[in-house]
């Protein structure tokens, strides 16, 4: 059965609604995984570099479904949460078409552009035809992807996200045995991670798609709908923060990718993957509690139920407040084991990795509470300001520090841009929470003021 979102949620009972968007980002992330840890050890240095410096470029691409399941759900959740369930499933159903008709024109663009972008990003030689072939596949598979993502989303506001994991862990191990069987036994190289990943990827689009336009048992139907331009534009805006938050990553990626060539080659690409391996996996766990969590606090902002909105506030901090301590924990202390089981190969790649890993670490105490502060306000329908965190964080903060700090400390400098950038970031997530707290009533209700009167109560913490 759905969830009923309208329900107060104890923590526990908080982190286990979430856990299956937690799980599903993770295996996500897993996946991805994957494909470095066959491509490095069976592939080589060179490979490895080269599908981390051609990766950005399709995900750019996909960050669409982000932009229409963020930026949708919330409108999708809150018109649920006001009563109209029939109109909320046409919001649902024009979200779904839109972006397969946007995917498929941004696939046919990646295909125009793949090339001239890596030629003008660095890539040559043997490493430039690693990327065409790596990346090529992934730039045709982009529906696929942009289903994926959206769906991700959307089945959560479905009240269905257990489904949302067990599609990811199907697309997950799809992904593992195709890489395992075309990379391992039958030396396809960089190409078979690519058919990997984008099997994984379609499995995870298009089971969603099938589940949605057959009688199903969630909240929402694939059906009939009509062209509502208002809402599409603003679904678009409203996501807006969250693709501009992906693609960031992905430019940032690149950015990273062009420095660490100029300051320590092919070896630095590679060291800078495997970090971003194994943050991909720890920012999972952030990414899946604020997808999960979001269309709650959406539809009680819908129901005007601040005192649920207060409540999941405050859980949401503790939440991302303990990950952080034990992320960076974890990454400090299995350092090592980590870079050993994807280069183990090379003593010296290794050590790179090592080091730049525990500079890398202390972003991790951090990062939790800027995408939770840029993914409350897409879920309050404010996608500017959520949009503006983004930007800021990423494209001004992070691109700006990796360009600078380089210069002052040389390849260190690139390791630590990115704690720079999020301790930047947290001051303006933070500025911008307290600022606009009087509009939504997040942190503090009108029960807060009767409380200290001593005129009501509220059991809910």
């Amino acid at each position: 059965m759905p969830v009923d979102m309208s329900r107060h949620f104890t923590l526990p009972q908080l982190i286990r609604f979430t856990l299956p968007t937690i799980c599903m980002m993770l295996f996500m992330s897993l996946y991805v995984m994957v494909d470095g840890f066959f491509v490095s050890n069976w592939c080589g240095q060179t490979a490895l570099a080269a599908v981390n410096f051609a990766y950005p470029i399709p995900m750019i691409l996909g960050t669409l479904g982000f932009m229409f399941g963020t930026g949708g759900s919330a409108i999708v959740a809150k018109t649920r949460g006001e009563g109209d369930d029939a109109r909320a499933n046409r919001q649902f159903s024009l979200l779904v078409y839109a972006a397969i008709v946007a995917g498929a024109a941004f696939a046919a663009l990646g295909v125009l552009l793949l090339r001239p972008l890596l030629v003008a990003l660095g890539a040559q030689g043997e490493m430039l035809d690693l990327c065409m072939v790596y990346a090529m596949p992934l730039v045709v598979g982009v529906p696929a992807t942009v289903l994926q993502y959206l769906f991700q989303e959307l089945l959560v506001t479905a009240g269905k996200p257990e489904l949302g994991f067990g599609v990811t862990v199907a697309a997950g191990l799809t992904n593992i045995v195709v890489d395992a069987v075309l990379i391992a036994l039958l030396d396809f190289g960089v190409v078979g991670a690519a058919i990997g990943t984008i099997a994984g990827e379609a499995v995870g689009g298009i089971i969603p798609l099938v589940y949605f336009a057959r009688p199903n048992k969630s909240f929402l139907r694939l059906g009939r709908t009509n062209m509502d331009w208002r809402m599409l534009g603003h679904a678009c805006v409203n996501g807006s923060s969250e693709m501009v938050s992906n693609i960031a990553m992905s430019l940032v990626s690149m950015a990273y990718n062009v420095q660490l060539l100029v300051y320590l080659g092919e070896s630095g690409v590679a060291a800078y993957g495997v970090i971003m391996y194994v943050g991909m996996a720890f920012v999972a766990v952030f990414m899946g509690y604020v997808f999960g969590s979001s269309p709650l606090m959406s539809f009680q902002y819908g129901a005007n139920n601040r005192i649920e909105m207060r409540s999941l506030f405050r859980k949401s901090l503790l939440f991302v407040s303990i990950c952080g301590v034990a992320m960076f924990i974890a990454t400090r202390v299995f350092a090592r084991p980590l870079a050993l089981v994807f280069v183990g190969y090379s003593e010296g790649l290794a050590e790179l990795t090592v080091h730049a890993m525990l500079l890398y670490s202390a972003s991790l105490l951090i990062v939790g509470f800027n995408m939770y502060g840029s993914a409350l306000f897409t879920a309050l329908g404010n996608g500017l300001v959520s949009a503006i965190i983004s930007f800021v964080r990423t494209l001004i903060f992070e691109i700006g520090a990796v360009f600078l700090l380089p210069t002052l400390f040389g390849a260190d400098g690139i390791w630590v841009s990115v704690v720079v950038a999020e301790a930047a970031a947290l001051v303006l997530t933070t500025t911008c929470i307290l600022v606009l707290e009087p509009r939504y009533g997040y942190i503090r209700t009108d029960a807060d003021v009767s409380k200290r009167s001593g005129n009501s109560s509220d059991g809910h913490v």
